[in-house]
């Protein structure tokens, strides 16, 4: 009985059971008509889903809609301002046309960089002041604000110390900021490079800081057990990982300087775009203004663009 149940259970049985064999043939038979039926199944489902590839045609469509998004668009927003400034410049007899404004640039930039005196000069030097003192101002917030961005990350003691600080000056407005760098310094110029520095350090400073605070820990605690020192950990893990937020802060930032100043020379008076537009105010010289109010916008948009593709250089999703 004990051989019988070994013999059994070792699969050694001479004579299988006839129900056994016709229901292996049975799954068999299923098995085979199942498969070309699963193999076309998957056929179809394959097909329905692949990827076409681009016809010209397709091409052809999708090389439009690059041309119209990049060319078009913009033109037609172009051609909406000049309708609406042209439209208001029918309602009112003093407000310059387009044509108007043209012919009168025409004039301004033939001789940009004359210069008849202190308060009389080309809208070339305008401009270039105005530049400078960004420059003076932002490099020095600059020189300040990232350091100490990457310190408010990385100590928690200054962090809580200055947060009260930075929340308290941060809203105040730019030109608030005019009368105690004139008080200060006594100089215009000065005074306007002061308020450029103590408004474009915020954005500088809070984004570097935020930047070092979203540094994943285990990029530290490598770095701790590779026992690199202070200059290794700043230039390969907290420098590249900070970048990005770095140069958010550094075009806003830029953005802001060129806002204060505008408006800093319009008080101060000197030379500057600023000053600029406001002696043309008060020649009553609408033209100008305009003018004035394009040079102005146009300069700001290039220096957004140029910091724009700055910060792409350094950003980790367009080097993938």
């Amino acid at each position: 009985m004990n051989t019988a149940v070994l013999s059994g259970a070792a699969g050694f049985n001479p004579e299988p059971p006839t129900e056994s064999i016709a229901l292996d043939a049975q799954t068999a038979q299923t098995a085979a008509h199942a498969e070309p039926t699963s193999a076309a199944t998957a056929t179809s489902s394959s097909s329905k889903f692949a990827i076409r590839p681009m016809s010209a045609d397709d091409r052809k469509r999708a090389r439009n809609r690059r041309i119209v998004l990049a060319l078009v668009a913009p033109l037609a927003g172009l051609a909406l301002l000049l309708l609406v400034w042209e439209l208001a410049a029918e309602h009112s007899a003093q407000f310059p046309s387009p044509l108007v404004t043209w012919k009168s640039a025409q004039k301004v930039f033939a001789h940009p960089f004359y210069n008849n005196g202190p308060n009389d000069v080309g809208i070339g030097w305008n401009l270039l002041a105005s530049l400078q003192r960004v420059a003076y101002g932002f490099g020095l917030a600059a020189l300040v604000g990232i350091p100490l961005g990457f310190a408010i990350g990385r100590m928690r003691f200054l962090n809580r110390m200055l947060s009260p600080i930075i929340s308290l000056l941060r809203p105040v407005s730019p030109l608030a900021w005019l009368p105690i760098g004139l008080y200060v310094f006594s100089n215009a110029p000065a005074a306007a490079i002061y308020t450029i520095f103590i408004c474009s350090i915020w954005p500088m400073m809070i984004n570097t800081a935020i930047g070092v605070q979203r540094i994943p820990q285990d990029y530290l605690n490598v770095a701790r057990v590779l026992d690199l020192s202070t200059w290794k950990v700043f230039t390969k893990i907290l420098l590249p990982s900070v970048m990005p937020y770095m140069m958010t802060g550094v075009r806003l930032s830029v953005g802001t300087a060129w806002l204060v100043i505008v408006a800093a020379e319009m008080l101060t008076g000197g030379t500057g775009i600023g000053f600029w537009l406001w002696n043309e105010w008060n020649n009553l010289n609408l033209a100008h203004i305009i003018i004035a109010i394009l040079v102005i916008g146009v300069t700001g948009m290039v220096l957004e663009g140029a910091l724009m593709l700055l910060a792409r250089r350094f950003s980790y999703d367009e080097a993938r």
